[in-house]
């Protein structure tokens, strides 16, 4: 064989591996924005792989996930969804309210699948529920939607309760404006009387505690917010202190020694967030993708804390709960 031409064989067959990984498909990636730690939400975030599982997205077989966490720094999210940007993700899941609008704001091009609390459209992500019309679709989960329902079961468990102390935090003024319209007109036809507390750090639910307890209320509705999950033991540890009975918006306040929940499933939401991510990576466009809305909410009780404040579950509310914690 001439030397020339085993150069030629010889540099074909190096170049053969690199054209052949030149053709694999290149893994879509999926950018997920939080604005909580990561070790706060394990069981959330199993529960968004299992959406994309489901589907047929493993990660690291045939998905990449970008994980952005914010920490509680709800200030950072604008940055980090700048981020997700510059890497050129597939799609941006976005489970919260604010992650939501902070990926919203960073790009109206890449696809985003949001979970939210609060009303998508009076938000400004979509045109419509039925027609997004943009780059943003998902589930709103209608935390707000339930305020009322939730403060007549407080109401049913503590029939002597008239005083009542609201926890909202200011910063997340979306929910807040929104829970409290929805609470005060309700709490008025329960011959009920509202105090406002505000809250958006540590120092200041503990600051808050001090306040309402000088005021001695007979029972405390805590408001929808993600920064008060990501302190639901401190929350929770507060009231059992106080004896105070507490009414909350998902089951993870009572997992952690809170009285009642009424709301939706986080889980399920970060799943359908998942899905929604799954169905974009597919070919699914946000703009004709309908925003869907739950049907199933679920009341969790504390055996344990009722018992420990003196309060006997009437049979009717023990009919209607979907768990009761022993």
């Amino acid at each position: 064989m001439k030397r020339r031409e085993f150069i030629t064989l010889l540099g074909g067959a190096a170049a053969w591996p690199l054209a052949a990984r030149a053709q694999q498909p290149t893994m879509p990636v999926v950018g997920l924005l939080n604005p909580q730690p990561p070790g706060s939400i394990p069981r959330f975030l199993d529960a968004f792989r299992r959406g994309l599982t489901e589907s047929g997205y493993i990660e690291g077989r045939n998905v990449t996930i970008e994980y952005r966490w914010a920490e509680d720094r709800f200030d950072r999210l604008p940055e980090l969804a700048a981020d997700l940007v510059r890497h050129k993700v597939s799609v941006i899941a976005a489970p919260s309210n604010f992650s939501a609008l902070a990926a919203r704001a960073a790009t109206s091009s890449i696809p985003i699948a949001f979970g939210v609390g609060d009303d998508p459209v009076k938000m400004g992500l979509v045109a419509n529920l039925a027609h997004p019309g943009g780059n943003a679709t998902g589930i709103s989960f209608l935390m707000v939607d339930v305020v009322a329902k939730r403060l007549g079961l407080l109401r049913e468990l503590v029939p002597a309760a008239v005083r009542i102390a609201v926890l909202v935090n200011p910063a997340n003024a979306g929910i807040s404006s929104s829970t409290l319209s929805t609470l005060e007109p309700a709490a008025r036809a329960l011959g009920m009387q509202v105090k406002i507390y505000n809250a958006a750090t540590r120092q200041e639910i503990d600051a808050a505690y001090a306040a309402l307890m000088g005021e001695r209320p007979d029972a405390l509705f805590v408001g929808p917010d993600p920064f008060f999950q990501t302190r639901r033991i401190h929350l929770a540890a507060l009231a059992t202190r106080h004896a105070l009975p507490a009414a909350y918006s998902v089951r993870e306040y009572v997992e952690a020694g809170g009285l009642m929940s009424y709301g939706t499933s986080l889980p399920d939401m970060y799943q359908q967030v998942g899905v929604y991510a799954a169905r974009i990576l597919k070919g699914a466009k946000p703009a004709d993708t309908p925003v869907e809305q739950p049907t199933k909410f679920e009341l969790v009780i504390n055996h344990q804390t009722a018992r420990m404040l003196g309060l006997e579950i009437p049979a009717g509310v023990l009919a209607i709960a979907d768990e009761v914690i022993e």
